[in-house]
Formats: C-alpha cells, structure tokens, sequence
C-alpha cells in the first residue's frame, strides 16, 4: 500500500464505491479552519424558521377573523346565508376543505418519504394502517379522479386557445385599421355649420337615479352642447326616490332653462323597468315625433361641446345608419390600483374590440351612454324594452337583426367614471356579464330566423354571444381557480407551464397594447383578472339559467370627480348660482338647511347622562368581506403549499401569488372602501 494512504473497509459491502485517498494532497480535505454546523444548531435554525412561518399565519389568520368580525352584516350581501351565491360559496368550501385533508396526507407522505411506487407495491410488503391507505388514495386518484380532471384540464385548454386566438385575429385587425388609417370619413357636404335650418332636430336624455353626486356635473356639460337652442332638447329623466335629491335637480334644471336652454324636468310616478323603463317613459312624449335622433348620457358623463358636430353629420347621406358610438374617456384612471387596472380593459375593448367589429362588420355592442341613436332604427327595432339588465345590448342586436349598420368614433371621447370600490365594481360587472346570458336565451330564436347573412348569424352566435360572454369567464375560472390548484394534488393531470405563464402573459400583454403606460401593471393585470372570473362566473351562470340575481339593478356608485377644466368652470357656474335671490331659491335654501339640521339631529345621539349629550361617532369607511374570493385565496394557498413539497416552480409562484391577490380582493384591500 502507497504511505501516507488510508484504507476504507465497509462491513455490508452491497452497494458502496471505493475511493484511495492520498494523505499528501493538501485538497482532498477539507479546509480544517472552516467551522462546521452541529445537527444542535441545525435544529434550532430550522425551529426558528417555523416559528416565523406559524408566527405570520397566525397573524394572517387573525387578520382575516378580526376583518370578518367587524364586517358589516346589513351591507355585505355575501354574509346573509340565503344569499345568492350560497351554492358557489359551498363548492369553493368543499374544494378547500379536500385541498386540506390532501395536503395533510401529502405531508405525511413527505415525511414518511413515501412516493409513487406506493401503487405498484404489493400488499404484503406495506407496512401500517397510513401507509395502507396512503396506497389506496394513489390508486383510487390514478384510476378515477385523475381521468376525469385531465378531460376537464384539456376541455377548458382548448377553449382557452380559441379565445385566445380570437384576441390575436382583433389585435391583428387593429393594426392593420392603423396601417391603413382606416377611419369614418365625413362628407364634404355633411352639415352646412353657418346655416342653422341644416342641424337636424336632437333629442338629448340623461337618466340617472340618486345621483346625487353628479347630477350638476352632466345637466351642466350637455346644456353647453354647440347646437343651435331650437334644435335641441334635453330631457333630464330623474327616477331618484329622495324628495330632496329631486328638488335639487329640478332646481338645476330650473337653473339652466332661465339661462335660454331648451331644457326640462321629467320624473316617473312609477318606477319601473329601471333605466330601459326610464327612457321608455321618456320616448312616449308627444314632442319627440319632432325628433330625428337621440343622444343618452349616463349621469357621469360629462360630453365636450362639439359633441354633436362631431357624430351626428356621419348621418347625413347613410340612411342605413342607425348608431354612432363615442369613447369614453376616464377622469379617475389614476386614482387607484382598481381604477388602473380597469382602464387596461376599457382601453382594449374600446381601441381594439370596438373599433375592429365597428370597421369590419358595422356591427357592436351598444355602450349604453355617449351613442346617438336614429329614432327610426329605435322605433323599428322595437324600442326599449325591459326584459334584460343590458337594454343597451338588447336594443343594439335587434336594431342589427333589422339591418341596421353601426358607426364607431374612436376619436371622440366622453369623460366619465370608473368605480373606486371593489363593491361598486363587483355589482357593475354582475350586471354585465348576466345580462348578455339573459339576452342570449332570448334572442337565440329571432337570430336563427332573422334574414342577415349566415356569417353574421353566426358571428352574433359563436363570436358575441357564446366566446365572449360565456366562455372567456366559464375557462378563467374553471381552469386557473379550481383545476389548476387541484393538479397539485394529482399529479397526473398537472398543466404544462405554457398554459399557466407563458400564454396567459402573452395575451396581457395585448390587452395592455391600448395603454401602453400600464405595462408596469402587467402582473397586477393578470392576476386580478383571474380573482375577477368568480364574479364574472357566478353572474354568467345567473344569467343563464335565470336565476333571481340575474335581475338585479344596482346603480354604480360614483364619487363626482371632474378634471381641471371642468372644476373651473362649475366652480364660475356655482358663484353665479349663489348670487340668484328668487324666491324659489330661498325656499331651496331654506329646506336645505332644514335637511342639515336633520341629519345633524340624526348624528348626535341624546342620551340624558348628567345633563350630557353624547355625540354619536360618525359613520367610518369599513372595509367589506368578500367570502367567496376569500375561500379560493386559502385554496390555492394550500395548492401553493403542496407544490412547495414537491418543488414545482413556476406553479409554486403563479399559485402562492394568486391566492394572494385573491386574499387582498376578499379583504378588500383594493380601491377604495365603502363610506
């Protein structure tokens, strides 16, 4: 043997392998200065990390108990066990609820360093009760469960592909409207501007409900219209329950009517049918047979003066058109996260979907609010009709089954409103998405034996209807919320990674292409836009089986910002108000005061404590509790924790981040809070 050599001898010499080491070679040991760590330390390290991590989850679960126990019951509709989405709420509980006892089998599994091979092992060599149906739950997962999520998993896939394809084909249209400059083109003859006999006769109708907030702001911007004063009209079609709210706006209307505007006051005794009766209502005056078109502006929207010049003369000489949609534009864009992220949408579907389907097929949606309507193409399609929560996109399919074409103006823009609240936002997008569920039930038959081309049938069927309102929310949730955390506990059925990241990223990344300055918000997007498929679910599904939420109208809370220009103007507006000393004003003003001292009475709690009065606190901006996003963000933070064990990556990420944001959603951390 060489000197300065060791020799190893092994007394089970099964499987080893045999190393000569020379002693003279100063790098074959290790340098002896270098202090190892005793297993004493080791243990008390790896103690202390756990008592971090149940430290912060002890925190996280006192938060979400002590959020939960100050919630307001008679505010947030989710607490009332009879509520809706009872149903949704208990399949979320029961998806959790297995979640957990999976990861607590997967972690003693982890522990016991039990693994796959547990299936092809035979009984005899299985030791102990655990292990025996550790075995059993491998078995039962491979021959039943995992069949059945792989054919779910590959099911929403391929509708995740279409859909996604669908966006490419309206980004790809886009830039090619760019490329060309492909825009609605004026005639040179359209509207002779200094002969006032040439303007066609405009109805203009703002409804609005308790807007108490706005009300000045909308009367104010369409009484500025530039349109000569006897050929225009505005109806202000106030269904506001509050006697006081009334008088104020009939006040304002008062206001601008003694300043020459052919302006007038109209509220309905009875209520009913909500914005579709309202303007239906309004359409039964006599006078508005004297009118070629009509022009509605929600109570938020606040139009420029050239409005009209700028939409009405697509008209003149285009008898076959019946619509002229404007932009909206959004004065509180940057106020917070919720309003950026809602303005990445609104940009997209307004550039892009808008736009394309406006060029291509003279056909979209109708907003709602900021369109001008040929009274023609209303009357033949039937009017207004009540039988849906989206009036505006039942008017717009029949006026389209009718033969009527569509202009879109992506260049003239209407400032509004983006609700602050993640409530308000939550309520308008129930709306939304139920509506087109309800319409499509509806309108199915009359699509079939409508006389249009059978490519427009089917773009109305497959395209409007069914990709864009019922399976872009049907793959959203059932995909990246409920399959996707239950793959981590069948491994069988995992998704490939380009499904979870690579291109979902991508198609963000063309929703984000209208507005460029938020691609910092890129992530934020995609995640939200993931917590966002429950509630665009569960109205989907209301709307199309026609159950009781699917009818419910809530007006979208607004807060009455302005911008700049439109503070400074109201603010000269106000100062000239105040100056008036009519008699009605000093009635106005007079019940006004009344009101304060009511509700300041109301405000201030009596109790007769040694000749005290106690003033009562005022009411604070709470935060809501959302159950539902709060179910899922647990789900998929236990699916985070299973593929922690199993070291999975990219699926560890995407699942820990988006319970995360969905904890933040279901706390409502996000926008503002309800006053």
């Amino acid at each position: 043997m060489a000197p300065n050599s060791v020799a190893v001898t092994m007394e089970k010499p099964d499987n080893f392998s045999l190393l000569e080491i020379n002693g003279s070679d100063p790098s074959s040991f290790p340098d002896n200065k270098r202090k190892s760590i005793s297993p004493k330390q080791f243990s008390w390290f790896i103690l202390l990390k756990a008592h971090r991590v149940v430290s912060c989850l002890s925190w996280l679960f006192a938060s979400v108990k002590k959020r939960i126990a100050f919630s307001s019951k008679n505010i947030n509709e989710e607490e009332d066990p009879k509520s809706r989405g009872k149903q949704m709420y208990r399949f979320i509980k029961a998806c959790l609820v297995i979640s957990i006892i999976a990861l607590s089998i997967e972690i003693v599994a982890y522990y016991k360093k039990w693994d796959l091979d547990l299936i092809n092992r035979p009984s005899w060599e299985v030791h102990g009760l655990v292990e025996w149906s550790y075995m059993a739950w491998l078995s039962f997962r491979s021959d039943y469960i995992a069949p059945i999520v792989i054919t779910l998993s590959k099911f929403c896939t391929v509708l995740f592909l279409i859909q996604s394809l669908d966006r490419l084909v309206l980004c790809l249209g886009c830039f090619y409207i760019k490329l060309k400059k492909i825009e609605p083109k004026l005639k040179d003859d359209a509207l002779d501007l200094e002969d006032a006999s040439d303007f066609p006769m405009v109805l203009i109708q703002i409804p609005m409900c308790n807007e108490r907030e706005v009300y000045e702001q909308s009367i104010g911007a369409a009484s500025q219209l530039d349109w000569p004063k006897d050929r225009i009209l505005i109806q202000v079609l106030d269904d506001s329950d509050d006697p006081n709210l009334q008088l104020l706006i009939k006040e304002e209307v008062t206001a601008w009517a003694e300043k020459g505007v052919n302006i007038i006051y109209r509220h309905r005794l009875i209520r009913t049918g909500y914005k579709a009766g309202n303007l239906k209502s309004a359409m039964t005056c006599d006078y508005v047979k004297d009118y070629e078109f009509v022009t509605i502006f929600d109570a938020d929207f606040q139009p420029s003066p050239d409005f009209l010049k700028k939409t009405v003369p697509h008209f003149k000489g285009n008898p076959e058109l019946g619509l002229v949609q404007a932009r909206w534009s959004f004065v509180n864009k940057d106020e917070n996260l919720l309003t950026r992220l809602q303005n990445i949408n609104l940009c997209f579907h307004f550039e892009v979907e808008q736009q394309v389907n406006g060029v291509f097929l003279n056909f979209f949606g109708f907003n709602g609010t900021a369109g001008v309507w040929r009274i023609k193409a209303l009357e033949e399609s039937g009017g207004w009709l009540e039988r849906t929560t989206v009036e505006d996109m039942d008017i717009a399919v029949r006026a389209h089954l009718n033969g009527w074409k569509f202009i879109y103006l992506n260049d003239v823009e209407v400032t509004c409103e983006l609700p602050e609240s993640y409530e308000a936002y939550k309520k308008q997008q129930h709306r939304w998405h139920s509506g087109p569920m309800q319409l499509f039930r509806l309108c199915l038959p009359s699509i079939i034996k409508s006389k249009i081309s059978v490519g427009k049938k089917a773009n109305l069927i497959f395209l409007f209807f069914l990709l864009r309102k019922l399976i872009l929310p049907f793959y959203s949730f059932t995909l990246f919320c409920i399959i996707l955390p239950l793959t981590m506990f069948i491994p069988e059925a995992e998704l490939p990674l380009w499904i979870i990241c690579y291109v979902p990223i991508f198609i963000s990344l063309l929703n984000i292409l209208p507005s460029p300055k938020s691609f910092p918000f890129l992530i934020p997007y995609l995640l939200f836009e993931n917590t966002m498929s429950i509630t665009k679910f569960n109205a989907m599904i209301s709307g199309l089986f026609q159950l009781g939420s699917a009818y419910e109208w809530v007006v979208t809370k607004k807060t009455g910002r302005s911008s700049e220009s439109d503070l400074l103007a109201f603010a000269e507006k106000e100062e000239k108000l105040h100056r008036r000393n009519s008699e009605s004003g000093l009635e106005l003003l007079s019940k006004l005061k009344e009101q304060e001292m009511n509700l300041a009475g109301q405000e201030t709690e009596k109790k007769s404590i040694g000749g005290l009065v106690r003033p009562k606190n005022k009411m604070k901006k709470r935060n809501m509790v959302f159950k539902k996003e709060l179910g899922l963000a647990f789900l998929l933070l236990t699916a985070a924790a299973r593929s922690f064990l199993s070291a999975h990556g990219l699926h560890f990420y995407f699942l820990l981040f988006q319970g995360l944001s969905f904890l933040v959603v279901g706390l409502d951390l996000i926008g503002e809070q309800i006053n």
